[in-house]
């Protein structure tokens, strides 16, 4: 009797533990909602596809503002933001509907992208890649003479949107050659500074820190002041002065006379100094 109650009241625990963990489990089930997450990695400038996206059911209170709940959302936008795999995919990280992928897309509204071509010292060997800051050093001769070659910073803190090689023809021998150009955002006025500078003159970028926000503001070096070669001064030169009363009346400038050496002499608690002659 007591051994049949024992079993009634185990199954009976069971039943109720069960029945209240499927409670929970339903309960969770209902409570989640689809976000849109990245199946793997996204790179600046890429068009998000349907491989690209993922959705995962979440909790509400655990995700951040703005996420998308269907794939439809973000499939075709460009990604402006490298986009790690697993993350949520946000609106700060796509650029608007129907803005495209690839450049064009990274470029915000009253900026422009502008390219100039550069060599491997130019390039910071290498290290100007996407998403690096620099300082535009300009050199140029204002007069076309070589003395007024001037070196100036131009621009700072400019954005480095694309970095690579792309491939010219060469206008006297006709055969494709590989060409490193890099591709900056600036403002209107700054492209316009950019151009004339890679035109009229030679170009050179200069690496700086991210988070380096200071914006220098140089006078330009010259070769003169590079060498520290200064404007060329007048000697003095020691002349007569003519008096009024005739033509030939002048008095010479006497010479000042020689300072002769001198040694100190000390006696005791005196000192003298007598002056060195030198014997005739």
């Amino acid at each position: 009797m007591i051994g049949s109650l024992a079993l009634a009241l185990g199954a009976f625990v069971s039943l109720f533990v069960y029945n209240n963990l499927q409670a929970k489990n339903k309960s969770g089930n209902d409570a989640g909602v689809d976000v849109i997450v990245a199946a793997n990695d996204i790179q600046v400038g890429a068009r998000v596809e349907l491989h690209d996206v993922h959705t995962a059911k979440l909790p509400p209170t655990d995700l951040p503002q703005g996420v998308y709940s269907k794939p439809s959302q973000v499939l075709g936008r460009g990604v402006i933001i490298p986009i790690a795999k697993g993350e949520f995919i946000l609106p700060s990280k796509l650029a608007p509907e129907n803005a495209g992928s690839g450049l064009p897309s990274l470029i915000p509204p009253g900026m422009r992208a502008v390219s100039v071509r550069v060599n491997e010292v130019v390039s910071v060997a290498g290290f100007v890649t996407p998403g690096t800051r620099v300082d535009v050093l300009a050199t140029v001769s204002p007069s076309g003479q070589q003395g007024d070659m001037t070196s100036k910073v131009i621009l700072t803190n400019v954005q480095v949107l694309a970095a690579g090689t792309k491939i010219e023809r060469d206008t006297d021998k006709n055969k494709p050659i590989a060409v490193s150009v890099v591709t900056m955002l600036v403002s209107p006025e700054e492209s316009e500074r950019l151009t004339l500078a890679s035109t009229e003159g030679k170009i050179q970028l200069a690496l700086r820190n991210p988070l380096d926000k200071t914006i220098p503001t140089t006078p330009g070096v010259r070769p003169s002041a590079l060498f520290g070669f200064g404007a060329a001064t007048r000697t003095a030169v020691a002349r007569t002065r003519v008096v009024a009363a005739g033509p030939s009346s002048v008095i010479p400038v006497v010479p000042a006379e020689p300072v002769l050496p001198t040694v100190e002499i000390i006696r005791g608690d005196k000192r003298a100094h007598e002056v060195v002659r030198q014997e005739q």
